[in-house]
């Protein structure tokens, strides 16, 4: 008997039908004579409409004001939650429901982007071998002092594949909207290829570089926990992509795939004084708000100033340019530019340890369509470039048929 969790989002329980559906998939799995864990998210467009409702009540700056933002967006999953349960009752299946702090699932106080701490799932794994299906309301938890935390945008990911390691489970299977990882999006670039198997630390970087397919710090827990992570499609009855380690890719790419990522926002603050931790003043009133900072660029100017240029998230502009403009006096900057209007690039892949050319291959295929590249970053591998947002779809396109990922007519 295997242990599988099972995660829908909100495309695939988006009305009473659906959630028929995915009774069916479930029931599929029980019937083959496993435990059967389902973590689910709130229903499609009613996150969304829940934080309108709060929005409109309430600038959401306070702290207590995001403990009540937690409570009124959380409440999406409860109800897909209870639903799916009676669809699986109705099935003539033993199902319960259950909420984040029912399980267990403890969180840090970040409320909006809360991190988990700990799963006492004790009470899980008693239902579980009792013979009930447990459905789980995704993207909550709780902290010390019981309060309800949600885990930020694309959390019911990181939910299954906590409760997967708490658990001990065989397999994570993450159903979505698409059957599988593709080396790019599909709805870009038509000839993207589905990948069998890729390697977590590949997808983590695709994860992180834009590739909306799962959410980043499900895969860094499915990374450290080595939880077996398997994304499909909901409605298609075809084998998906495995998350595994690099020793089990049997296809050796050099290149896995092309991610982008319109969520970017460049900031430029202009004659800041060269000087010794100038680099650490400017970013602490951001890391204060707990805003990332990705791409970093430092201009050295003859005058013994410095233009630093970055990237954040788009999401995070306003609170960003706020606390920077605070902190101007202390700063010494002249000026600050704020460009919404950038895309970042980024090709991915573990052969780029081992291979060199790969990175000119990227800045010629670029120039070779005029597209001008306004910041560059590298790791181990993955090159991402920041570029105008126009020519994202260009960019992936060229980019992707480069390097030999399109699929063979």
């Amino acid at each position: 008997m295997a242990i599988i969790v099972q995660k829908f989002g909100g495309t695939s329980v988006g009305d009473i039908n659906r959630i028929k559906n995915v009774a069916t998939i479930v029931k599929r799995e029980v019937d083959a004579g496993n435990q059967v864990v389902v973590v689910v998210s709130a229903m499609s467009g009613k996150t969304n409409e829940l934080v309108g409702w709060a929005e409109s009540l309430s600038p959401l700056q306070s702290d207590e004001a995001l403990k009540e933002y937690d409570s009124v967006i959380s409440s999406g999953e409860q109800v897909t939650s209870g639903l799916l349960a009676l669809a699986l009752q109705s099935s003539g299946i033993k199902a319960r429901s259950w909420l984040g702090w029912q399980v267990g699932l403890e969180t840090c106080a970040m409320h909006g982007k809360a991190r988990i701490k700990d799963i006492k799932a004790d009470l899980l794994k008693s239902s579980l071998e009792k013979g009930e299906v447990a459905v789980i309301a995704g993207f909550q938890g709780v902290t010390e002092d019981n309060r309800i935390t949600t885990l930020g945008r694309g959390g019911s990911d990181t939910s299954a594949v906590a409760i997967a390691a708490a658990i001990k489970a065989d397999r994570c299977d993450i159903y979505t909207d698409v059957d599988g990882i593709y080396t790019t999006d599909p709805r870009i670039v038509p000839k993207a290829r589905k990948l069998n198997k890729i390697a977590y630390e590949e997808m983590l970087e695709l994860a992180s570089l834009g590739a909306k397919v799962l959410q980043i710090r499900s895969v860094e827990m499915a990374m450290k926990h080595k939880v077996r992570v398997q994304v499909l499609s909901s409605f298609a009855d075809t084998p998906g992509s495995l998350l595994v380690d690099e020793e089990e890719v049997v296809e050796r790419r050099l290149i896995t795939g092309v991610a982008y990522s319109r969520n970017e926002t460049q900031i430029t603050l202009t004659k800041v004084l060269d000087k010794p931790g100038v680099a650490a003043e400017i970013f602490a009133p951001l890391t204060e708000k707990e805003i990332n900072v990705d791409m970093i660029v430092q201009n050295i100017s003859e005058d013994g100033t410095t233009d630093m240029t970055f990237t954040i998230p788009k999401a995070d502009t306003d609170m960003a340019v706020s606390a920077l403009e605070k902190a101007k006096d202390s700063l010494g900057y002249k000026t600050m530019k704020v460009d919404r209007n950038v895309a970042k690039i980024s090709v991915v892949g573990v052969g780029m340890r081992s291979h060199a050319g790969l990175a000119q291959k990227m800045f010629q295929t670029l120039a070779e369509k005029n597209i001008n590249i306004l910041v560059i970053s590298t790791s181990e591998i993955k090159i991402s470039v920041l570029v105008a947002e126009e020519y994202t779809e260009l960019a992936v396109r060229a980019l992707h048929t480069a390097y030999g990922l399109d699929a063979k007519e």
